[in-house]
């Protein structure tokens, strides 16, 4: 699941927007001022950052700027009520990598985003495969053995993460981070409830189980 960093002091915009992109199964935390922005930006990791221009303590255009400086080169898509082309200018200049004017159509947004998260390497990938099950990432369906497996969301985005570090063991604090907002309390086990859903759906072959626990750190995918 992608992680998207919301920079919005409007809370309704700021709301509807990580409620349509949690239907889009990404991930999206909220800032509702520069300097909250600038700090979630810096020690969090996101794949993309949507950003108002008009912030509370540090606006749009110099936080842009100051991240840039300090080499955080996540993608930002800036909104703002100023489509003139002076302003879309000082964006792009500022270090923004697209802009989008108030108000915009949701579908606009969401395919913006796209389009920014596609410039990624990773995410350039249309499927992941494993041990007889692929991930298409396109139509978030789940074959394994010719079969199609219905997972919920929740379960697609923790499967997903999973097989994007095959071979790397993966923390349930990293699980919880990437598939809800960094206010969600990490000491749940909500993380291994939804592993053995997980489990119950897609290792049939208990002696060559596809997700190993590592007691005490976490979880991993091995691909022999």
């Amino acid at each position: 699941m992608m992680r998207i960093l919301i920079i919005e002091d409007e809370r309704k915009v700021a709301s509807f927007i990580k409620k349509g992109l949690a239907e889009e199964y990404y991930a999206a935390d909220i800032a509702c001022d520069g300097k909250e922005g600038l700090r979630l930006a810096e020690t969090e990791e996101y794949d993309l950052i949507i950003m108002d221009i008009m912030l509370p303590y540090i606006d749009g255009i110099s936080l842009t700027k100051e991240l840039r400086k300090r080499k955080v080169a996540t993608p930002i898509l800036m909104l703002t009520v100023k489509d003139s082309i002076e302003a879309r200018v000082e964006g792009l200049d500022a270090g923004a990598d697209d802009y989008l004017t108030k108000p915009f159509a949701f579908e606009e947004l969401v395919a913006r985003v796209r389009a920014l998260l596609r410039r990624n390497e990773k995410s350039k990938m249309s499927s992941l495969k494993v041990k007889g099950m692929t991930l298409d990432l396109l139509s978030h369906r789940v074959i394994k053995d010719g079969k199609e497996i219905i997972l919920t969301p929740k379960e697609f985005a923790i499967l997903e993460y999973l097989l994007r570090n095959t071979n790397k063991v993966v923390s349930r604090t990293k699980l919880v981070e990437h598939v809800y907002d960094y206010h969600f309390d990490t000491e749940t086990n909500i993380i291994d409830v939804y592993i053995n859903k997980l489990r119950s759906k897609i290792d049939t072959d208990t002696e060559n189980p596809l997700i190993n626990t590592i007691r005490g750190v976490g979880y991993i995918i091995k691909d022999d």
